[in-house]
């Protein structure tokens, strides 16, 4: 479906926690839970019967899709919902299965499912970020009176100490908590439309369903935003940015790391096939190609804010292939910055005072 595929790579840039939220089977799950939800709001305010809701349960809990036909769907209809549908109405069975998928539309279900996943990614992010924040304050209470020199545009500058260093990582990252924290309340939105957005297959109950959708799935509740990409922007913008922080820590680190500067000593370091001797920044470095990987795709997940009119397949496949990368490149930021602080020691510089 949208999935990234698994290769060697990933154990340098990838997160398993995270990539593991894109994959066929936990999109699979993520659109059962969302069809299982409509059919229970719906019952609730009295658009389908009670018995339709709890029998489209059992066949969602039950369900064993045919992966190569959703796979054919997919490629022929552009988004798997269709393909999807008919699979859960067949499980589902005669006569009930009319009332599956009642006045929605694929982008509902996809959407809801995407914004069902990220809730899980986010409790991820916030967990790292703390711990790394945690790490850093650590690191500031143990090193942070040790001597340096500042550098500004590449060259010795005056004395500072470790403290002064750290603040320069830690206080943006602060704020990118603060930021998260505010942001996901936007983000985790129930999306309920249907066919052009306006709800009017629902009837005068769209309000409805969309509010007790939002209670079963722990979401919040608003207006349809099918073609309103900003909140999906706004992810990738925080995405970029923490990941350009953790990136100036890289870059910081691996500066104080080299050997003529002997400003930190790692607790790791990758080894060379042709120089056995050097003790290379990995961690590091992948966190600065992270950060600069991060910044080349939000322009191009921005681009997918241009939705035609009420719908557009062309920027909502974009978001597909974009979204995932950018979520799992920026938790995996998250842990190779916690492991290199934690294995990280300041040493007094043995530039001469300015």
């Amino acid at each position: 479906m949208h999935g990234q595929s698994h290769s060697m790579l990933k154990a340098l840039v990838g997160d398993e926690a995270v990539g593991a939220f894109f994959s066929d089977e936990a999109e699979l799950s993520a659109l059962l839970e969302v069809e299982a939800a409509l059919a229970a709001a719906q019952a609730g305010a009295g658009l389908i019967g009670r018995e339709a809701a709890q029998r489209i349960a059992e066949a969602c809990r039950g369900f064993r899709p045919d992966w190569d036909g959703l796979a054919r769907g997919l490629a022929q209809d552009g988004v798997i919902v269709p393909a999807f549908v008919k699979q859960l109405r067949a499980a589902v069975g005669k006569p009930h299965d009319k009332a599956v998928h009642l006045g929605a539309t694929s982008q509902d279900i996809i959407d809801t499912a995407l914004v069902l996943r990220l809730k899980g990614i986010i409790a991820i992010l916030e967990e790292r970020m703390a711990d790394l924040i945690s790490a850093l304050r650590d690191l500031r209470a143990r090193d942070g009176a040790v001597r340096l020199i500042a550098h500004t545009r590449m060259q010795q500058a005056l004395p500072f100490t470790g403290a002064d260093k750290i603040d320069t990582w830690l206080q943006p990252l602060e704020r990118h908590a603060e930021n998260l924290e505010a942001l996901a309340p936007r983000l985790l939105v129930v999306q309920l439309g249907g066919p052009i957005g306006t709800r009017h297959e629902l009837k005068d109950r769209g309000g409805a369903v969309a509010d007790a959708m939002a209670e079963v799935l722990g979401l919040g509740s608003g207006p349809s935003w099918h073609s309103q990409r900003d909140r999906i922007g706004e992810f990738g913008a925080f995405l970029s940015l923490l990941s350009g922080t953790l990136g100036k820590l890289g870059q910081d680190v691996a500066l104080m790391a080299q050997n003529e500067m002997g400003e930190a000593r790692l607790a790791a370091g990758g080894g060379s096939s042709a120089m056995p001797h050097k003790s290379n920044p990995v961690q590091a470095e992948v966190l600065v190609t992270l950060a600069r990987f991060n910044a080349g795709l939000l322009g191009t997940l921005h681009q997918a804010l241009v939705h035609e009119n009420e719908r557009s397949g062309a920027a909502w496949t974009l978001e597909w292939l974009v979204l995932p990368q950018m979520a799992e490149s920026t938790a995996a930021g998250l842990s190779k910055a916690q492991a290199l602080i934690a294995g990280m020691r300041f040493l007094p510089s043995s530039a001469d005072e300015h």
